[in-house]
């Protein structure tokens, strides 16, 4: 979902959300001591990697780089999803790389388009946990770290590092999902750009990392620096796409979606006929519909080096 404006700031409709605020917190706490109590245990370890903020943080393209790593490391790992946005009828189950994203979801499919191991979507996530145990050695839950009913053995928590945590207020008045103070229990907190402003807490870098161009259909003239193009994006925060574009070179026609937008062909025509670039999640779903001009941004991440020490670290323990 895109944020609203007002929760990045501590103004009178904030303020007034305050009381439903206090009562989500509750709900919150509480939902989590009963889960900490009462939570699956696993057959095998848990890696979470989740955010206290409604939005994009780098959940997806952290969950590719760690489920590489791991696999460097001489892991098999395994991957949970709740597979938002899938039409299934059934679950537990496995996506593949040529899966169909409408009825997987775009971010199950872009993932196991990454990523050489085992992927499986489940609204019960003890569930997907309990059929990647048969070929797994240790787990990864995308966007996990509200799911508590799932056991974990390590956490790690993503932060926007521009947007940070807004004006620090829970939902409705603000854009978290849990208090700040969550922010010291996990055992990574790791921002994705530089921090706008500093965090009380223990934390590590990421970056984005961009890759040429490549083309969605047919191979055509490349869209050249300086030239203007359609932009589309679909995911929580499409301006940053767009300013991704705009600092590349490109002359860019913004055109925003909603986060996991079920795109039709007409959503992508457009006056005039310009070369289409779009996010690599948004390929996901267009690639059958979109203009034979069309283009995406691939993009990977590149970790502080401080980062995959400690983790290492985290690792070595987890084996003895």
């Amino acid at each position: 979902m895109q944020a609203p404006r007002f929760w990045y700031q501590k103004n009178a409709l904030a303020y007034l959300l305050l009381p439903l605020s206090a009562l989500f917190c509750a709900i919150s706490w509480l939902r989590r001591k009963f889960y900490q109590r009462f939570a699956a245990k696993t057959q095998l370890p848990v890696i979470i990697v989740g955010n206290i903020s409604v939005g994009g943080t780098g959940k997806t393209p952290m969950v590719i780089w760690l489920s590489r790593w791991l696999q460097q490391q001489g892991y098999r790992p395994g991957i949970i999803s709740r597979g938002y946005g899938s039409q299934l009828s059934h679950y537990p189950a496995e996506v593949f790389p040529d899966s169909d994203p409408h009825l997987y979801g775009d971010e199950p499919v872009l993932i196991a388009q990454h990523c050489r191991c085992p992927l499986v979507i489940a609204p019960k996530r003890p569930l997907a946990a309990q059929m990647l145990a048969k070929t797994c050695d240790i787990l990864i839950s995308d966007d996990g770290l509200q799911h508590y009913a799932l056991d974990r053995y390590l956490e790690i928590a993503l932060i926007d590092g521009k947007r940070g945590l807004g004006n620090g207020f829970c939902l409705p008045a603000g854009p978290l999902r849990e208090l700040p103070s969550r922010l010291a229990t996990v055992d990574f907190c790791l921002h994705k750009g530089q921090l706008a402003q500093p965090l009380p807490y223990q934390h590590y870098g990421f970056y984005y990392r961009t890759a040429p161009l490549k083309a969605l259909k047919h191979e055509t003239d490349i869209p050249q620096r300086g030239q203007s193009v359609h932009a589309v994006a679909g995911i929580a925060d499409p301006e940053s796409f767009f300013q991704t574009l705009r600092a590349q070179g490109w002359q860019v026609i913004p055109h925003a979606f909603a986060d996991h937008h079920a795109y039709q062909a007409e959503d992508l025509i457009f006056t005039p006929a310009l070369p289409i670039i779009m996010t690599e999640k948004d390929a996901v779903k267009c690639q059958s519909m979109a203009p034979d001009n069309s283009w995406y941004l691939p993009i990977e991440i590149e970790v502080d080096s401080t980062f995959i020490q400690r983790l290492s670290e985290h690792m070595s323990r987890c084996n003895n």
